[in-house]
């Protein structure tokens, strides 16, 4: 008897970790069934295409998004349900990510926020919130890719100044802010699903070769003694998909690069459940704050 097909739904997954991680899953004889949200359609199924994978096996499917833009997440939102249809959504893998030199405001809008925000947080908070009823009926799994950068913010209200449009904050300090406010997302979302699905955050760790640092002029040496290959990083990713010992502690939902669920004392800021409800607004406030209609 054939294995039943498992249903993934993905953001970032382009090219770098995103892609090394379906790029592995596409080698296994699990059948999987890939949605993937992509700015440039075209050359995402271009790439996948030239894996040879067995399309007896698994299908692929590529819709358009464009995280910068709160209308096309909507959009995807709505086709991806429609590809689903009946069939469960197993597993929400939201890798997406940029960064950007500046705080440059989200081209658009909402104007209030830079685009690295919108794109970090806001949009893939907002398809969680499109998604809800088919990851709760479907007891999912919502995989968070993070970052250790989150352990840079001691004082969550530098948070208000840092990712509004035309803040002075850059590069790296304006990833880490970012991140997490995605991270206190991740949190919330654990407490609004609980008992319906499964939240889990974790770090691919240090990988100097994906290219995220770009925009933000930031260079990651391959010399580091902690750096990791993108197959390393993407297998982290993996790992937060099937690992079975999440804690009995629902705060503790970290699971680092090398394979432990780091202590909530880690990050022990983005525990204060007021902060948490403060990021994670509801579907009706963003699109209210988008000008998204009903």
């Amino acid at each position: 008897m054939s294995a039943i097909a498992k249903t993934i739904v993905a953001t970032g997954a382009s090219s770098g970790l995103g892609f090394e991680a379906i790029k592995t899953l596409l080698g296994q004889a699990q059948p999987y069934k890939f949605i993937l949200g992509a700015r440039n359609v075209g050359t995402t199924e271009a790439a996948y295409s030239k894996l040879g994978f067995d399309s007896t096996r698994h299908t692929l499917t590529v819709l358009p998004l464009e995280l910068s833009d709160l209308r096309t997440a909507k959009t995807f939102a709505q086709q991806t349900l429609e590809h689903l249809g009946h069939d469960k959504l197993d597993y929400l893998l939201l890798n997406a990510a940029t960064t950007s030199v500046g705080a440059d405001p989200s081209p658009h809008g909402p104007a209030k926020w830079c685009e690295a925000y919108v794109v970090n947080h806001l949009s893939q908070h907002y398809l969680i919130h499109l998604l809800r009823e088919k990851l709760a009926a479907s007891k999912s799994r919502v995989v968070v890719v993070s970052t250790g950068a989150i352990r840079q913010i001691s004082d969550p209200k530098t948070l208000d100044v840092d990712l509004k449009a035309g803040s002075a904050a850059k590069g790296l300090d304006l990833y880490a802010a970012d991140k997490f406010a995605q991270f206190l997302g991740a949190q919330w979302w654990r407490r609004q699903l609980q008992g319906q699905a499964t939240v889990v955050a974790v770090s691919p760790g240090l990988i100097p070769d994906t290219g995220l640092g770009r925009g933000g002029n930031m260079t990651i040496p391959d010399n580091l003694p902690d750096a990791k290959s993108v197959a390393e990083g993407a297998a982290s990713i993996l790992a937060a998909f099937t690992r079975d010992d999440v804690p009995a502690d629902p705060e503790q939902v970290f699971l680092t690069s090398w394979g432990e669920w780091w202590p909530k004392d880690v990050y022990a800021p983005a525990l204060d459940k007021d902060l948490q409800d403060k990021w994670s607004p509801s579907k009706e406030e963003i699109e209210k704050e988008a000008g998204i209609s009903a």
